[in-house]
């Protein structure tokens, strides 16, 4: 099942073996961010040829940037996908400091990025190139990684508890029919004392995350967030509603073998074989999700299920 890696210098990724698709990306595009403190920047990648194309917001990890997470955003393109991606706040890239005072508003402004990019639809298909008439606004989808994990699993439904533990304001979007949910962070149950006292909003209830989603979670990614094991990242499957499968990676951390970039100092456990299955997984999982009509998934999960040497097990529900 694993694809071929691709080569991280080239334009072109692989869609079928012997049809290289070209993958158009514009950056910066900018999105006018009043409140915010400065306009939100943005990566749109697409391929260059084909209409109807639906649609996948990706939220990066901490301190990461549009730039990140190519293993995914360049794949997703190349197999018919609108790819966009927001530099939110705490990019390294913007080099705001800890004192600032949106810091304890850093996770809400995540998300309002999010929304803000499905809102300007219209700026972003206009001011790409070959762009215009060919986004399918009726299939949309969220992706994020980690802390971006946790901003896309809003639009889906997740909500904050408050210091009374009951959910706060609900922040899901009609507009998006899927997500896929690289290590997303458990119930906050379990905090550590640090994460207690300056992460308040590591507070989740999934009950309301109702929206389809694929989640991801690594057997051996272990948080200095939580006091559990690894079992903490599959709290969103555990505790959330139906219309959600569970993929857990064998041996994976935090990077789940590599997806926020080829060869990145973050990556403690890169593994070219994780990434591709990552890949052709979740390609399979929102194509099914966005057209239901797509047997995709469910000729994927087959194939995982009947190798005897599957670098990970799904589960659903």
């Amino acid at each position: 099942m694993p694809i071929p890696r691709p080569d991280s210098n080239t334009t072109n990724a692989q869609q079928t073996p012997g049809a290289p698709t070209t993958v158009v990306s514009a950056k910066p595009v900018v999105l006018s961010a009043p409140g915010r403190g400065e306009d939100l920047q943005v990566r749109v990648s697409a391929p260059a040829t084909g209409g109807d194309l639906p649609v996948i917001v990706f939220s990066h990890g901490f301190g990461w940037s549009m730039n990140g997470y190519a293993p995914l955003a360049d794949h997703w393109a190349a197999q018919g996908f609108v790819v966009i991606q927001p530099t939110h706040l705490d990019s390294r890239t913007l080099g705001i400091p800890a004192e600032d005072p949106r810091t304890p508003r850093m996770w809400r402004f995540r998300i309002e990025d999010l929304t803000r990019v499905l809102d300007g639809l219209d700026v972003l298909e206009a001011s790409v190139p070959g762009l215009g008439g060919r986004l399918d606004r009726d299939r949309i989808a969220v992706a994020g990684h980690s802390w971006g994990a946790q901003s896309a699993s809003a639009l889906l439904g997740a909500r904050v508890l408050g210091s009374d533990g009951v959910p706060g304001e609900d922040m899901s979007d009609p507009r998006v029919k899927a997500g896929v949910l690289f290590a997303l962070t458990g119930l906050g149950d379990d905090l550590t004392p640090f994460a207690v006292e300056h992460l308040p909003f590591m507070r989740p209830s999934f009950e309301t995350m109702t929206m389809p989603a694929l989640i991801v979670a690594g057997d051996n990614d272990r948080s200095h967030l939580s006091t559990r094991g690894p079992d903490w990242f599959t709290d969103p499957y555990t505790y959330s509603p139906g219309n959600k499968a569970l993929l857990t990676l064998f041996g994976a951390e935090h990077s789940l073998g590599g997806i926020p970039g080829y060869e990145v100092a973050e990556t403690t456990d890169e593994s070219p074989a994780r990434v591709a299955l990552i890949q052709h997984l979740s390609t399979a999982f929102l194509r099914s999700a966005l057209h239901p009509e797509d047997t995709s998934w469910k000729t994927a999960v087959s194939a995982l299920e009947e190798n005897p040497s599957a670098l990970g097990k799904l589960q659903s529900k």
